[in-house]
C-alpha cells in the first residue's frame, strides 16, 4: 500500500500538496511507458525538440509569478532569491539549446574518403532526482538538456518541493511535449529506489547528498549501463588575502556562506583569512555584519536577508553541527540561534577554528552541512591557507579575494575544486560554465553547460558511398 505524505511550508505550516507515494507497481508502468516515449521521442527531429522547450520557457515567463510565490511557499524562499531562481530556469533553456549545437551536435569531423563522422544517441529513460533549494532550475537543469538529447525524463522531486515538481509536470504539457516523454513519480526515497531499479532506466542524475549519491552509487553497482551524474555538497573554502578594504572582504565573505540561508551547495564553510594588516578589521567587519543581517519570513518589511530554513529538523541537525564544532575545540563568535516566531528560522552563526589541532581540522574538513554555519580560520602565510583549503573530502566550490593573476592560476590549479572563483562569492555560477565537483562532491560529470554531455553517447563512422574496392587483407602481405 502505497504511504501518504504531505508538504508543508516552512512559512506557516500549511499544507502545499498532499498524496500518496507512487508504488512500487506504478512505478512499473511510468518506466514502461516512459521507454516507448523515448523510441518515439528519439526519432522526432532536433527542431521540434527545440521548439517545445522554447515553449517551456514562454510558459514559465508567461507564469512566472505564480511559480515564484510557489517555491517562496513552499520552500520558503524569500521572494527576490525565488524570482531569480526562475529567471534561471528561462534561461537555461536557450543555453541548453547552444550546449547541444556546440558539444553534442553531429558533426562531420573528415569529408574525405572515407567520410569521418560523429553522432550521438540518447540514453532512453532518464530519471531525474531533484533537491529543495532550487526545486524549478536544477532538474530543469538536467530535464532540458535530456529532453533535446531525445530522451524520455522521469522526475522524481524533493518530497520536500512536490508542488513545484507537479508544476513542471504540467508545464511540459502544456508546452505540447508528446504523452509520457516527461513523467513526474512523488514520495520519499522508496519510488526512487524503485525507478532506479527498473530495467528501463538509461541514466540517473541526482542533486543532492554525499550519502545520496552514494547509496545510488552502490545500488547501481554492476551496472555500468546506466549512466550516473552526481552533483553533490560541499565544504567549500573562500581564502582572503592582503590588505582588501574591510567592508568589501565582509559583503562577500557573508554573502557566500548566508545567501539563501545557507541552503546552496556552493556557499562557502570554511573562511581563511591570512595574516596582514587589515586581517583584524576584515574578520571584525565579518563578525558585525553578520549580526546585523534581516533574519525572517518572506513577508517580512523591511525585507529580511535570509529566511527560514527547509524545515525544524533541519535547523536541529544544523545546531547539532554547530555543537559538534564546538566539541571539537572551535570558539564560538556568534552564537547559534533561533527567531522565537520559528523552530526553523535560524539566525547566522560563526566559530573560530584557528586554534584547532591537526586531527580536528581533518574531522572538520570532512563535515557536511546545509545552512548558515560559517568556520573562521586564521592562518600565517597564503601556503597555509592554501593547504588548509585541500584539507576536504570535497570538492565542488572554492574563491580567492585578493592576489593576482599569478597567485590565482596557483590557487585553481592546487585548490581542488570544480567551480573555483577570483574576488567573487563561492555562489558564483554562470549558465554559461560548466557546474560540478571533485573528489565527494561529484563523478566526473558537470552539469551546467556541459549537462548535455552527459545527456546521450556518441557514435563514430567511416562512411563511403561504395565498397572500397581494394582487399583490406592487403595489409597483412
Amino acid at each position: 500500500m502505497s504511504a501518504t505524505f504531505q508538504s508543508v511550508s516552512p512559512i506557516d505550516d500549511t499544507v502545499v500538496w498532499s498524496g500518496t507515494e507512487t508504488s512500487q507497481q506504478q512505478i512499473q508502468t511510468v518506466m514502461e511507458t516512459a521507454a516507448g516515449a523515448a523510441a518515439r521521442w528519439r526519432k522526432s527531429s532536433l527542431d521540434d525538440r527545440i521548439d517545445v522547450v522554447r515553449r517551456y520557457a514562454k510558459y514559465i515567463e508567461a507564469n512566472r509569478q505564480s511559480i515564484s510565490d510557489l517555491i517562496t511557499r513552499e520552500v520558503g524562499k524569500l521572494p527576490w532569491d525565488a524570482a531569480a531562481e526562475v529567471a534561471a530556469a528561462i534561461a537555461k533553456t536557450e543555453l541548453s539549446i547552444r550546449a547541444l549545437v556546440e558539444r553534442r551536435g553531429d558533426e562531420i569531423v573528415d569529408q574525405g574518403s572515407p567520410r569521418r563522422t560523429i553522432r550521438y544517441r540518447s540514453l532512453g529513460v532518464t530519471l531525474v532526482l531533484g533537491p529543495f533549494n532550487f526545486p524549478l532550475h536544477l532538474p530543469g537543469g538536467q530535464i532540458i538538456p535530456s529532453l533535446l538529447a531525445g530522451n524520455a525524463v522521469v522526475m522524481k522531486p524533493s518530497d520536500q518541493a512536490t508542488a513545484v515538481g507537479q508544476w513542471i509536470a504540467a508545464a511540459w504539457q502544456a508546452s505540447g511535449l508528446p504523452a509520457d516523454v516527461f513523467q513526474s513519480i512523488v514520495g520519499r526515497v522508496d519510488p526512487a529506489v524503485a525507478a532506479i531499479d527498473s530495467a528501463h532506466v538509461g541514466g540517473v542524475f541526482l542533486t543532492g547528498s554525499r550519502a545520496a549519491g552514494q547509496a545510488i552509487h552502490r545500488q547501481l553497482a554492476g551496472r555500468y549501463d546506466v549512466l550516473l551524474a552526481l552533483e553533490l555538497g560541499g565544504n567549500n573554502p573562500l581564502v582572503v588575502v592582503g590588505d582588501l578594504p574591510s567592508s568589501e572582504v565582509a559583503s562577500l565573505v557573508t554573502f557566500s556562506a548566508f545567501v539563501s540561508s545557507g541552503q546552496r551547495c556552493t556557499c562557502a564553510r570554511r573562511a581563511i583569512f591570512v595574516d596582514g594588516p587589515e586581517t583584524d578589521r576584515q574578520i571584525e567587519a565579518t563578525i558585525e555584519l553578520t549580526k546585523r543581517l534581516r533574519v525572517g519570513l518572506p513577508a517580512d518589511q523591511p525585507a529580511a536577508q535570509i529566511g527560514p530554513l527547509i524545515s525544524a529538523a533541519a535547523a536541529n541537525g544544523l545546531k547539532r553541527t554547530y555543537d559538534q564544532l564546538l566539541k571539537l575545540g572551535c570558539e564560538s563568535v556568534v552564537d547559534f540561534k533561533i527567531d522565537e516566531r520559528r523552530d526553523n528560522l535560524v539566525y547566522p552563526a560563526i566559530v573560530d577554528a584557528s586554534s584547532l589541532a591537526a586531527d580536528a581540522l581533518q574531522a572538520l574538513g570532512d563535515m557536511e552541512w546545509f545552512g548558515p554555519l560559517l568556520v573562521l580560520h586564521r592562518v600565517g602565510d597564503i601556503d597555509a591557507a592554501i593547504d588548509l583549503a585541500q584539507q576536504t573530502a570535497y570538492g565542488l566550490a572554492a574563491s580567492l579575494l585578493g592576489g593576482d593573476r599569478e597567485l590565482f592560476d596557483r590557487f585553481v590549479g592546487e585548490v581542488g575544486a570544480g567551480v573555483v572563483n577570483w574576488n567573487r562569492p563561492t555562489t558564483g555560477a554562470a549558465g554559461a560554465l560548466p557546474f560540478g565537483g571533485l573528489g565527494d562532491s561529484g563523478n566526473h560529470r558537470p552539469a551546467g553547460f556541459h549537462a548535455i554531455d552527459f545527456c546521450n553517447d556518441p557514435i563514430a563512422s567511416l562512411e563511403s558511398e561504395s565498397l572500397p574496392g581494394d582487399d583490406p587483407w592487403s595489409v597483412a602481405k
